[in-house]
């Protein structure tokens, strides 16, 4: 499921900066560099990367020297050979994206895990952390079927699998891990339990004075001046630079803010299908950015590098440098999300209060006290860096330090709102502005949202833009236009389908026979968030919508969802599903919208099918597995 144009790990742009080879035996580096222990990682937006940098640095503690590496960059037919390098142990911290698949960096792996029934990995000690979320279907796919895969193939599992869940508390259930799995090494290898408790830095700092500014980065993502001087192929390491030529307000009224966008892609030579994502990469408020730097007592234009003091890694700096703390701050840095609890612990060495010292050491802790405090006061309380600095005075990191511990700003995925057959060189985007208040009374704003409702758009030549890619997804039309589609997305939710829309009426348009195309939508009331109406009224008038049933929650005493019109419509629904060949689709929030539309598609086939309703559980999970059942969710 790798993004548009990514060729296998297509790194000119690496190779431009180092004229040397890339290294793609971990087991040569792992012997050149003395190390026995090394964590894979599988991760889409970057939490399995970060708890495998902790990983590597937490087996220094215990004396050992530990590398974390990406799968994509090696060679993992390897990991047979991992059994030469005495008390060696691989580690995968391995995240499920999507519909129980692999992240865009362990595809490959994943296929070679698939294709080699032959491979002996006798000799490999290894354990796994996967990263997932309960309210997706399939929960941790992809960490339990590497740890059960490895395990097929010969290798000594010495640590049970763990299982985090993000809709629970991911960062406790890694903690409490991490707690137990250490001494089970120790143990295994017979190693003392050093537990040194000291903070290891990773990057040392370089102040930059004389240097040629052209020679520093400002945002870019990969190349230094790619966003002066663009190149195609556009992907992850090279995003493309699309103008906003509309920024709507799409509802009527109300507090919230629903906004519609569309990014100019001429000239791109990007090429998409109605159903795929939308990847931009966002900046932080520049007023947050400001007031970290007042705080810190900082001047933000100085000109830095961090460089990794283990020379032999293949990650020279934690961003793009050498840069500004300001550009670190604004586009490389998440200051946002409320500091894991590694963070609070390396920092907590720089207050000058005690107390806050043992506060915040008993925040990182695994035990009940500290697990509760960091709960409430850092994850209940959603502090984030600036306010935890705000509200504990004594504490005064030095920047640098701040700088290397907190996770890179990830890019935001969009399900994108328009068909490429009707606009080839746009791409729309529909999206809510998050904004709320927090339990100390701060204002959180959601970074990505806030950052494009200010892209306007502007007559003169200084153009708003967008650093973007597309990714592929398996959220597509059926191959066949005669089949019906049921199509379920209440809120925006509605985004992908609005591209399905335009498409089925291009098809018609082309002469083509289409077959029923059913909406079901929902908002809170009619006359304030009843977004693109005219747009699903017009489809409907012209019969591209052969039914538009919308549910409106708050416009009456009982509250009505999707799922009502759902059951209010059965008949249509199960003739569709049961008789022609229907494909169903449904798009927004997980938690909850995705199973109650699950459970009465379950009652549907129990009331209209004769079944039981294990038989309608099974019976729709057989649609998923056909292809006919598609969602792309959010928690």
């Amino acid at each position: 499921m790798g993004c548009v144009f990514s060729l296998p790990e297509d790194r000119r742009d690496a190779a431009e900066r180092a004229p040397t080879t890339r290294e793609t035996s971990f087991i040569e580096k792992m012997k050149k560099t003395g190390k026995n222990i090394i964590v894979f990682y599988g991760s889409q937006t970057g939490t399995g990367e970060e708890f495998a940098n902790r990983l590597s640095k937490d087996a220094q503690r215990y004396g050992m020297k530990g590398m974390s590496a990406d799968p994509e960059e090696y060679e993992m037919g390897e990991l047979s050979r991992l059994s030469e390098i005495k008390n060696s142990l691989a580690i995968f911290c391995m995240a499920t994206y999507g519909e129980g698949d692999p992240t865009d960096n362990a595809q490959d792996f994943y296929d070679w895990l698939q294709e080699n029934d032959g491979e002996n990995l006798s000799g490999l000690n290894y354990t796994v952390f996967a990263l997932g979320n309960k309210t997706y279907e399939h929960y941790n796919a992809m960490g339990v079927y590497v740890d059960k895969r490895l395990e097929e193939l010969g290798a000594m599992r010495i640590f049970d699998l763990g299982l985090g869940d993000d809709d629970g508390n991911l960062e406790e259930d890694f903690v409490s891990w991490r707690e137990q799995f250490w001494p089970a090494v120790c143990e295994h290898f017979g190693v003392e339990a050093l537990g040194d408790d000291s903070s290891i830095r990773q990057y040392e700092l370089k102040e930059h004075t004389d240097l040629n500014m052209n020679k520093v980065y400002t945002g870019e993502i990969g190349r230094l001046k790619s966003f002066e001087v663009q190149k195609p192929p556009f992907d992850s390491k090279n995003p493309f630079l699309a103008a906003v030529t509309v920024n709507r307000r799409l509802n009527k009224a109300g507090n919230r803010h629903l906004m519609h966008l569309e990014l100019d892609i001429t000239g791109s030579k990007i090429r998409y299908e109605s159903g795929d994502h939308v990847a931009v990469f966002p900046t932080n408020d520049s007023a947050l950015v400001n007031k970290l730097g007042q705080i810190l007592g900082v001047d933000l234009d100085v000109v830095i590098s961090l460089n990794n003091l283990d020379e032999e890694s293949n990650k020279k700096h934690p961003f793009p440098c050498p840069t500004s703390y300001r550009t670190a701050l604004t586009h490389y840095l998440d200051i946002t999300q409320p500091p894991r609890t590694n963070v609070l612990y390396e920092l907590a060495q720089y207050a000058s209060d005690p107390k806050d010292q043992e506060t915040m050491r008993k925040m990182a802790s695994s035990s009940p006290e500290g697990k509760a405090r960091y709960h409430s006061w850092v994850q209940g309380a959603s502090r984030n860096i600036l306010a935890i600095l705000e509200d504990m005075p004594s504490l005064k990191p030095p920047i640098d330090h701040l700088c290397e511990l907190l996770p890179r700003l990830q890019a935001r995925y969009y399900s994108i709102a328009s068909s490429s057959k009707v606009h080839t060189n746009s791409i729309s985007i529909c999206a809510v502005v998050v904004e709320y208040e927090t339990l100390t009374g701060r204002m959180n704003k959601g970074v990505a949202t806030n950052w494009l409702k200010n892209k306007l758009v502007s007559d003169n030549s200084q153009k708003s833009t967008v650093p973007m890619y597309i990714r592929k997804s398996q959220f597509r039309l059926p191959f066949k236009a005669t089949n019906p589609v049921i199509m379920i997305g209440p809120g925006t939710g509605i985004a992908p389908f609005m591209g399905f829309i335009q498409e089925r009426g291009w098809l018609k348009e082309q002469g083509k026979e289409v077959g029923e195309t059913v909406m079901f939508f929902g908002c809170r009331h009619k006359n304030e968030d009843y977004i693109y109406q005219e747009e699903l009224e017009e489809a409907e008038k012209n019969g591209v919508l052969t039914q538009l049933n919308v549910a409106f929650s708050r416009d009456q005493e009982q509250k009505m969802y999707v799922q009502h019109l759902m059951k209010t419509n059965k008949e249509v629904i199960w003739k569709l599903i049961h008789s022609d060949n229907a494909h169903i689709y449904v798009c927004g929030d997980a938690k909850n919208m995705a199973k109650d539309v699950q459970t009465a598609l379950h009652e549907i086939g129990e009331e209209l099918g004769g079944m039981t309703r294990a038989q309608a559980t099974d019976y729709i999970k057989k649609l998923m597995t056909k292809g006919r059942y598609s969602q792309d969710v959010w928690s």
